[in-house]
């Protein structure tokens, strides 16, 4: 009988220290959410006053230390006077606006060290100090390496436009954006499965997968999205429901190949946009009628509504965001909708799978 009440006690207390590590890793990982938040969010503001071509160097251990005298300033806009941007469309620029895009790369760059030191320190104290779970830590490392390499996938934008274009390629803006949402992503799905949850039983048996489908759609989403601002696309055809005088408009495949308009005709851009948005509206409302009408009241249910409530709520904010021709404070709000319904997407569609199991034998 003693025997038993030990055994009992220390998988009592194995389990007590389980939830007390997996407590300081959601806290973690929560702050790495929102940093990475900031971080697309001043990446979107840097696009929108076309500032991600002020730094023409790559230092990324010297670049943390911004230019600290007039020297200084002067040598770093002497560079960015030699590439197109300024030769084609800010000839004459001075130094004071030249130091306003300056500040703005400038801080992007800096978030995104920043972003590695509040992944990295803490991931290397939690895992010598135990409280990395075993099934975590390849994940976790994983992520890691993706933000490094995150870091060369930025610099290999803005190289791109430092030759021969006066801005930096769509293709390369949308793999740096959708990399830096699948990293945040992540997080999302790793701190959700550390949260204790009620696990309902499903609307249906491919509920799951429709959730997942959904997931995948918003993050689809953004992609599109960095194509129309890497395009300029938003900029023109500043009318809804119709655009271009038509629900659908003309000349959308006058390139060829005819799937090259796909990428680089602005105007079909924004109509696949405008199309993947209304798509997504669609199978959330769908989504929320099936979940409602199988499991009415359950957490998948009312997972199903709010996720249906943000997409609503990003597509108001897109809509103003065209009419008003890009405001800046409109069009970091859309940005920072479509993550917000992202990381709700993903959030929706792990809790199909409830939270890790609990080994205390592990533990």
């Amino acid at each position: 009988m003693a025997t038993l009440d030990i055994t009992q006690t220390g998988r009592a207390e194995a389990v007590h220290r389980l939830e007390r590590n997996r407590l300081l890793l959601r806290r973690w990982l929560q702050v790495v959410i929102i940093t990475l938040f900031c971080l697309v969010l001043v990446g979107g503001a840097t696009r929108l006053t076309d500032s991600g071509l002020s730094i023409t160097e790559w230092k990324p251990i010297h670049g943390v230390i911004p230019p600290l005298s007039v020297a200084e300033w002067e040598e770093e806009f002497q560079l960015y006077q030699r590439i197109p941007q300024y030769t084609q469309l800010n000839q004459g620029m001075t130094l004071d606006a030249f130091k306003t895009i300056f500040w703005w790369e400038w801080a992007h760059r800096l978030l995104a060290r920043t972003i590695g030191l509040v992944f990295g320190l803490p991931l290397l104290v939690f895992w010598l100090s135990g409280r990395v779970e075993r099934r975590l830590r390849l994940p976790l490392v994983g992520l890691l390496a993706l933000g490094g390499f995150q870091g060369f996938v930025g610099w290999w934008m803005v190289s791109s436009g430092l030759s021969v274009r006066t801005d930096v390629s769509q293709y390369r803006l949308a793999t740096h954006l959708t990399i830096a949402c699948l990293i945040f992503s992540a997080c999302v799905w790793i701190m959700r499965g550390l949260t204790p949850q009620r696990v309902d039983a499903p609307p249906t048996a491919h509920s799951h997968l429709a959730a997942g489908g959904l997931a995948f759609l918003a993050l689809f989403q953004i992609y599109l999205g960095a194509l129309v601002a890497g395009l300029d696309a938003g900029f023109s055809y500043n009318t809804w429901p119709l655009m271009d005088g038509s629900l659908i408009p003309g000349d959308l495949f006058l390139r060829q190949p005819w799937w090259i308009n796909l990428f680089e005709n602005p105007k079909t851009v924004q109509f696949v946009h405008r199309c993947g948005a209304y798509l997504l509206l669609t199978l959330t409302f769908v989504h929320m009628i099936v979940s409602i009408a199988r499991t009415p009241g359950s957490t998948h249910a009312k997972g199903a509504m709010a996720l249906f409530g943000l997409v609503c709520l990003q597509a108001c904010i897109g809509i103003a965001t065209l009419l008003l021709h890009v405001p800046i404070e409109l069009g970091l709000l859309h940005q920072g909708g479509g993550l917000v319904v992202l990381a709700y997407a993903i959030t929706h569609w792990r809790g199909f799978y409830g939270e890790f199991r609990r080994s205390p034998a592990a533990a």
